[in-house]
């Protein structure tokens, strides 16, 4: 027997459609690639969002077809976020980070049909475009005024022109909430990047979570500075989640820096905002070479969402000691529309002194509903969820992929329709979970696995460490020891034994890194993680100062 409700499809234009309706005074303040600050609601959002769907349409653009971004976080970019999904046609937004090459990969692999692009890439895109063998025209997200003279892109057309165009005029199209909305490339995968293809109803299943007070609690009491990019797993789905709670945003454009962030905070007195740890030791930064800044007037941040990588403990201690502000330590994947858990607290924790709690915020988080996790070893058997054992870390759920675009990767899923994150990572019987490393990571010493995550987050609580990485390095007897690789902070100064004396307490002895070295700066790979295979190749022939004894 079938329930008798209305079969109404999970569309991503509801969203904006809601939004318009209820929330139509909202704001949405960005900061603009041309520089001033740009003010308008959720009902303009919509009304310019249906424009360029008239737009794309005269463009000949139809449903299921794909349409690439490479812009920063603006009002523009979330119009494309509702006008190319809400007509049917499919938003890929590209990491303007990739290597050149990698753009041009996954631009053809996705067969776009227009690129819009921010003033920023212009010269970035000219130097691909007689690469890109499937698009047809260039959109520059700008005005008139500010459109670049004498561009090499083709059939080159400004935004602004073709929304003034337009009518918004437009009835959103209604189909099958399956269709593909949106596609995000992931390079956390060997070989080329893969793609993710989202779908409508995905999309508002995940917003529901994010809106979850038991996930990231988003409400209309919110004015939440969007750091982590749009071109970034959706920016972990808050475009979508906001207008179906009626969120003030703000956009921060192509100023990422300390004091840009400040400003921003202070000007729009944001008390929500989400980004990856390299952003926010950017803006202590700031405020450590400010010490006049008065914190209490200018910062009413109340939650701050960190994700990407894991967020250093001192970083939550200073959050919350200095700002007051609550970190919420989240975990998901691109493959997972991204969130899957996220560092909320029971009632029980409600009596934690501060380094209790803290304990529990350095944990990755709790298990969201509509996310279903285990942990596995080598051999496939489930793991107990004690906190202690920690395995493969599997999932599957509604917002999870199924497979790869154009089947890549074959068959990712095991016998139980559960993705292998390649994370390795300890759950326990409250939900929580933590990633003791990723498996091609995770460093293995004499048969037994040693956390590279915990390493580098005890190295960072030494008060001259900026940033920290740990790899394993080859060794005779153990196989592998772990080497500890620091970035001073400017003006500290701290040495070899210094750090090794400051670890002592904070990790299992047999932990301990065999050798310690100082670099100006650690590379990261375009999502800001730390690329740890640059780091084997540069270290390969790292001598540890144990290794003679063991030869």
């Amino acid at each position: 027997m079938l329930g008798l409700m209305q079969k109404e499809p999970l569309l991503i234009s509801s969203l904006i459609k809601y939004a318009a309706l209820y929330h139509g005074d909202t704001e949405i303040v960005t900061r603009t690639i041309e520089g001033p600050i740009h003010r308008y609601t959720y009902r303009d959002l919509h009304a310019r969002s249906k424009r360029l769907a008239n737009a794309l349409t005269r463009l000949g653009v139809g449903q299921g077809d794909r349409i690439g971004t490479l812009a920063w976080n603006t009002y523009r970019h979330m119009e494309l976020y509702y006008g190319v999904s809400g007509m049917g046609a499919v938003l890929h937004t590209i990491n303007p980070r990739l290597f050149p090459e990698q753009i041009e990969y996954i631009a053809n692999h996705a067969e776009d049909q227009f690129i819009f692009v921010d003033l920023t890439f212009v010269p970035l895109l000219e130097a691909l475009a007689d690469k890109l063998t499937t698009v047809k025209g260039y959109v520059v997200m700008t005005d008139r005024e500010h459109m670049p003279a004498d561009s090499k892109l083709p059939n080159l057309h400004c935004y602004e022109d073709l929304l003034a165009a337009e009518s918004d005029d437009f009835d959103w199209p209604e189909f099958d909430e399956n269709t593909a909305s949106s596609l995000c490339y992931t390079s956390g995968t060997t070989g080329n990047p893969k793609g993710v293809l989202y779908s409508h109803r995905s999309t508002v299943l995940h917003s529901f979570a994010v809106c979850m007070k038991d996930c990231l609690g988003l409400s209309s009491y919110d004015n939440a500075l969007i750091i982590v990019p749009l071109f970034h797993a959706n920016a972990w789905g808050i475009p979508y989640a906001a207008a179906m709670c009626g969120a003030k945003l703000v956009f921060p454009g192509a100023k990422l820096d300390g004091a840009s962030v400040h400003d921003l905070l202070k000007t729009e007195q944001c008390n929500f905002s989400l980004g990856v740890p390299t952003v926010w030791l950017m803006f202590f930064q700031h405020l450590d070479a400010n010490p006049d800044i008065d914190l209490k007037a200018d910062i009413k941040l109340e939650r701050v969402v960190i994700g990407g990588s894991a967020a250093p403990r001192a970083m939550i201690e200073r959050f919350w000691n200095q700002l007051g502000a609550y970190v919420v330590h989240a975990w998901g994947m691109t493959e997972m529309s991204p969130l899957g858990t996220t560092g909320t607290l029971l009632p029980k924790h409600a009596k934690l002194s501060d380094k209790e709690r803290f304990d529990v915020q350095s944990k990755q988080g709790r298990v969201v509903y509509g996310v279903e996790t285990k942990i596995i070893d080598d051999d496939g058997n489930e793991l107990p969820r004690d906190g202690v054992a920690f395995g493969n870390l599997m999932v599957k759920g509604p917002w999870i992929t199924a497979g790869y675009f154009k089947g890549d990767g074959g068959e990712i899923l095991d016998g139980d329709g559960f993705f292998n994150t390649g994370d390795v990572a300890t759950l326990d019987p409250d939900g929580y979970m933590q990633i003791t490393d990723r498996a091609k990571d995770v460093i293995k010493s004499g048969g037994e696995w040693i956390s590279s995550i915990d390493l580098e987050n005890a190295a960072v609580g030494h008060p001259a460490v900026q940033e920290a990485a740990v790899i394993g390095v080859y060794h005779a007897k153990w196989q592998e020891r772990p080497l500890l690789i620091c970035v001073k902070k400017e003006g500290q100064e701290v040495d070899r034994e210094q750090m090794l004396a400051f670890l002592e307490d904070k990790v299992a002895k047999w932990w301990l890194p065999d050798d310690v070295v100082f670099v100006d700066q650690l590379p990261h790979t375009a999502t800001g993680k730390l690329l740890k295979t640059k780091l084997r190749q540069d270290f390969a022939e790292h001598k540890l100062p144990t290794a003679d004894a063991a030869e």
